[in-house]
């Protein structure tokens, strides 16, 4: 059994899991003591180092969900966007770490960061992208099926894979409007609500995207069938 222990991998590490996941790269990439401002610049490089990472791997799945609803592969495009939502959810799940930071701490941070800002993550640019993409492949497969929004969610029945796809949409926009909202009150509780970010960005701005949508009409179809239900369902 000891031959099993022995690394089969050509590469940098003692172990085969040290290659693969070439732990000894990933391990510098971090703030090293000598070099702090606060030793919080570590908990703040993981938390963003780890958002990243998360955000690149949803956007894996979003483009390849996207060429599965190209073929008409609605049900595995399904099974890749629950993973895309998941990675949003897991990245709005580590952004209170940040909350252990006492204000002041989170200052002296600051000093470290020079012009750094969120709105530079390239994660976050180019998952805007990717749901661009994801949003007018829904439209092209609603239009080949000859359905609109409200149509498809009048006729469930008839449609399960496309309403399940259609829902995942609300759930990856709801995901990143939790992971605003949850960012906004990180920057509150850390720098304050009426100040200015690192590029001079007020959080007034950032405060007002919350509930920017990937897709308006993910959330107007829900008042039309309330105005549809009130005319046809509702007693006069």
């Amino acid at each position: 059994m000891n031959e099993l222990r022995e690394p089969k991998l050509a590469g940098e590490g003692s172990s085969d899991y040290e290659v693969y996941i070439r732990t000894d790269e990933l391990l510098v990439l971090q703030p090293e003591p000598e070099t702090w401002k606060h030793r919080d610049e570590l908990l703040f490089t993981v938390v963003h180092q780890s958002s990243e990472l998360w955000l690149k791997l949803a956007i894996a799945e979003i483009d390849y969900a996207v060429l599965n609803i190209s073929q008409d592969s609605i049900q595995a495009a399904s099974r890749y966007l629950i993973r895309a939502r998941d990675c949003i959810n897991y990245t709005t799940a580590q952004l209170p770490m940040l909350e252990k930071m006492t204000p002041w701490d989170y200052q002296l941070v600051r000093t470290a960061l020079g012009h750094g800002s969120g709105f530079d993550s390239p994660g976050f640019r180019n998952l805007r992208e990717s749901l661009k993409q994801l949003v007018e492949s829904v439209q092209a497969v609603l239009q080949r099926s000859n359905l609109s929004l409200e149509k498809l969610y009048l006729n469930v029945e008839d449609n399960e894979a496309l309403y399940s796809l259609v829902e995942l949409l609300v759930d990856i926009d709801e995901a990143l409007m939790i992971w605003r909202s949850v960012h906004v009150k990180v920057i509150e509780r850390t720098i304050g609500a009426t100040v200015n970010g690192t590029q001079g960005t007020p959080v007034e701005v950032v405060r007002n995207l919350r509930d920017r949508s990937i897709m308006e009409e993910l959330w107007e179809v829900r008042v039309d069938l309330t105005d549809r239900a009130d005319r046809e369902l509702t007693d006069n």
